[in-house]
């Protein structure tokens, strides 16, 4: 989808072998790097630490997405060309043109009323922000303190985005059609929905 991207992958030691996987890929291919940790640490910890790696590389965009097949590869390059006119690129489900596929009704539910709330509480102008597949320019990120970012597991994608409303940062979104896992399973559960609402909670009462 983009010729000229570079793959990191932050592998926390994981047992189905995706850093042995990616070291070998590495090895013949110069695009691929992985770094590794000792343990699980958790999603939003490892998106910082990847945050972290393109700021000290000089890269000037950093994209993030599912491996699972969620978010079309194909969609990249949109997203870039967004980042021409806004500091973050979101693929969004809930703006216009946005579609979810595969998903039970109650799921459809709680994540549109979780992005909602999120809009409402925090006033963050994006109708899609628990989405992971954006793009985002390394300069807008540089503007915030990135080791404040508390919340774990997938709540962190709502307090990024408002981390970077509050710095000034420009959003645009770009219609995407979110397809269910094709490998995998998920990991969101009550308690990822608990710590959302936590954050929901934390970000409102403070500022950044």
């Amino acid at each position: 989808a983009l010729p000229g991207a570079d793959v990191l992958v932050v592998d926390d030691n994981s047992p189905d072998g995706t850093g042995r996987w990616c070291d070998e890929r590495a090895s013949v291919d110069t695009r691929f790097r992985c770094l590794h940790r000792e343990g699980k640490l958790g999603l939003g910890s490892a998106t910082i630490a990847a945050f972290e790696q393109a700021t000290a590389d000089g890269y000037a965009l950093v994209a993030t997405m599912d491996a699972d097949w969620s978010h079309s590869p194909d969609t990249l390059p949109a997203l870039v060309a967004a980042t021409g006119e806004a500091d973050v690129a979101i693929g969004s489900r809930y703006c216009r043109g946005g579609r979810i596929e595969g998903w039970p009704a109650s799921r459809r539910v709680v994540s549109a009323a979780m992005n909602r709330a999120t809009r409402l509480l925090l006033r963050v102008p994006a109708r899609d922000t628990s989405g992971a597949f954006r793009v985002y320019r390394v300069a807008a990120l540089k503007k915030i303190d990135l080791r404040r970012v508390s919340a774990t597991g997938y709540a962190y994608l709502e307090e990024i985005v408002w981390r970077l409303h509050h710095a000034g940062a420009t959003f645009a979104e770009v219609p995407i059609t979110f397809r269910e896992r094709q490998a995998g399973q998920s990991k969101i559960g009550v308690g990822e929905l608990i710590g959302k609402l936590q954050m929901l909670c934390r970000c409102t009462l403070r500022t950044p």
